[in-house]
């Protein structure tokens, strides 16, 4: 891979670093405290139930958003390492390149696409 195809990458993994980073921000802005915290201890019992299950679904489904962004942030900085190290690019199962295509989709990407499919087919 040539030098400016590998600082391409580069600009676009630190640009997805920042957004998914804004995003968890924006998490911890919109749920600074536990769901406990939120409802109040007076409040969970003048509370509806459908109410309740409501929060506790949204709050759940934050969490789990936020947890995947943090899977997705290791997987950038794992990235960026690989481009320090000159092995961006390249397959960590077979060792053959990784299409530019699938780059350009999922700059992250440590499999082939070949690969990949024969990971999900197992």
């Amino acid at each position: 891979m040539s030098v400016m195809d590998t600082d391409r990458f580069r600009a676009a993994l630190l640009e997805e670093r920042r957004r998914v980073e804004a995003a968890i921000q924006n998490l911890h802005d919109e749920n600074p405290g536990s769901l406990a915290e939120d409802a109040g201890e007076e409040t969970a019992y003048d509370n509806h139930l459908a109410d309740t299950a409501t929060e506790t679904y949204d709050r759940e489904l934050d969490y789990t958003l936020e947890e995947n962004s943090e899977h997705v942030l290791a997987d950038i900085h794992a990235a960026l390492k690989r481009i320090e190290e000159g092995t961006y690019g390249i397959c960590t199962n077979c060792g053959k390149p990784i299409a530019v295509e699938r780059l350009e989709a999922r700059p992250w990407a440590t499999l082939c696409i070949d690969c990949k499919r024969d990971g999900e087919r197992r």
